[in-house]
């Protein structure tokens, strides 16, 4: 301990004096200087401590899951040790210091397992007769563990305030695999207390209002989606006139996938460039994308013009039938004025085929015009629509005359699927791993994939995933020599992150 005397002496020394007159303290009898208390500084520190409202000991509460420490009353904060943040958080918690002048502050090193935070602290304190005393003294935190109120939430798994319930009232479900790849890949999943399969889709439980609002406003961004919401009072203080809410929102998936065939409705139709009314959807991205097998005319449905006038499936693709290409014959692709856009990818071509199931039974063939004509060649497979066997219920397509329905369409080139299965060296990320799959949702989860290999253009916004497994099995070669087999090369996957390489290369 030190003092610094403010007070001046009474008497000047003469000039030229190069001693300073000594007084004796009052106490122990010691020669010291003059000085307004007429003690020296042990005496003085036994009489007067300006620590003594300064608590040497304190507690600090830190919560080990998120690494925060308690700004009391309720604030949780980040902080590194030993650093300034720390430090403005450990003086807080002293409530003494106001009765002084803090003049510097550090740490003391500890272990870092120890739970002890040691600070040391100069400061002045002003006593009898403006003599101005400066001490230094450590004081030790002891660090406490406390979950905080986020974290309490999350381990409480069935604790939620806001909920994001997506649906689709469709039969296939490639919609909502592609819509999980979405999730995935922009990470929009991060904030979520769960996730929860159902069903019809999947329940996201957030904390926040504000979590969930973002949720909703990507589905809305990457899906034509319809957005109902409700909240439920839980409590209310009458004092504070606070409430508190849970929140949740419905968001539909419109209910049509690719390969999906609608029937537009006449005002629609009129919109979209006069497209026919029974159309393929080739796409559903934030949009509808229809094309027209027969002219291979293009549309694009808006999200708010498909809920004014909302259509739904006539035919999914579990009713497709296989058929047997027997000829094609190429057509001229010409526009004619007022058509809306016309596809560039498709061919339109006259095919002649007949099903699968009744070949060498009748030899009677049916002509179909298709948009496949760059794909088709006599003796494929081919997927497609039989309409004259279909069982469809619905107002619009039974306005239309006989004439213009087809008897047949044709949506996509078949390949053998169980060697596609087999030579599949790639593999997809999910949001529950641990899922078991029933025998409906599998195929439709297939259906997917091979969607994933014709259309590059949904391969850009899905993250691919190369499969060490599969790779490191031969692969058949019997599907390989035909070059029209769709496959997705290895420039288009990512390495996926492996733990155990070591371990494998060992092996």
């Amino acid at each position: 301990m030190e003092y610094l005397n403010n007070a001046t002496s009474g008497n000047p020394l003469p000039a030229g004096s190069g001693t300073v007159n000594k007084i004796l303290c009052c106490e122990c009898g010691v020669p010291i200087e003059p000085n307004a208390t007429n003690m020296c500084v042990p005496c003085l520190r036994s009489h007067v401590d300006i620590t003594e409202n300064i608590p040497k000991q304190a507690v600090i509460f830190f919560c080990r899951n998120c690494e925060r420490y308690l700004n009391p009353p309720n604030e949780w904060v980040q902080c590194g040790l030993e650093s300034k943040e720390l430090l403005s958080l450990c003086l807080k918690r002293l409530s003494g210091l106001k009765q002084v002048k803090l003049v510097d502050a550090g740490f003391v090193w500890t272990e870092p397992h120890s739970k002890r935070i040691k600070v040391k602290l100069t400061v002045h304190g002003e006593v009898m007769n403006d003599v101005v005393l400066q001490q230094v003294f450590v004081v030790e935190f002891t660090v406490n563990n406390q979950m905080c109120d986020d974290c309490h939430r999350t381990e409480a798994k069935d604790f939620w305030r806001c909920m994001v319930q997506v649906r689709q009232k469709a039969v296939n479900r490639k919609t909502l695999f592609y819509l999980e790849q979405m999730i995935l890949k922009h990470r929009a999943h991060e904030n979520t207390l769960g996730i929860k399969p159902t069903a019809g889709g999947l329940d996201f439980f957030y904390a926040t209002d504000a979590h969930a609002r973002k949720m909703v406003d990507f589905l809305q961004a990457v899906l034509p989606v319809k957005v109902t919401n409700s909240k439920k009072l839980i409590s209310h203080d009458i004092h504070s006139n606070s409430y508190n809410y849970k929140y949740s929102y419905a968001v539909d998936i419109v209910p049509v996938s690719k390969g999906s065939l609608v029937c537009l409705s006449k005002r629609l139709a009129q919109q979209m460039g006069h497209i026919a009314p029974v159309c393929l959807v080739t796409k559903v991205a934030n949009s509808i994308h229809l094309i027209d097998p027969q002219t291979a005319q293009l549309a694009e449905v808006q999200n708010m013009a498909f809920w004014k006038n909302p259509f739904e499936a006539i035919c999914n693709p579990k009713q497709m039938i296989e058929f047997i290409v027997m000829d094609v014959e190429f057509r001229d692709q010409k526009a004619f004025p007022g058509q809306g856009p016309v596809s560039m990818r498709h061919t339109l071509a006259d095919v002649w085929v007949v099903k699968a199931s009744e070949l060498g039974l009748d030899d009677s063939t049916v002509h179909v015009r298709s948009h496949l004509g760059n794909l088709l060649k006599p003796g494929d497979t081919v997927l497609g629509y039989d309409l004259r066997d279909a069982n469809v219920n619905n107002g619009d397509f039974e306005k239309l005359s006989a004439d213009t329905i087809p008897n047949v369409l044709l949506v996509k080139k078949s390949y053998d699927k169980t060697v596609r299965k087999q030579n599949r060296n790639w593999k997809l990320k999910h949001l529950a791993e641990d899922v078991a799959l029933d025998t409906d949702i599998e195929n439709d989860y297939n259906e997917f994939l091979e969607d994933l290999e014709e259309d590059p253009e949904l391969r850009q916004n899905v993250n691919i995933f190369k499969d060490s497994k599969r790779q490191q099995m031969p692969v058949d070669t019997n599907d390989m020599d035909d070059p029209s087999v769709p496959r997705i090369t290895l420039e288009e996957m990512l390495d996926d992150l492996v733990l155990d390489d070591a371990e494998m290369g060992d092996g």
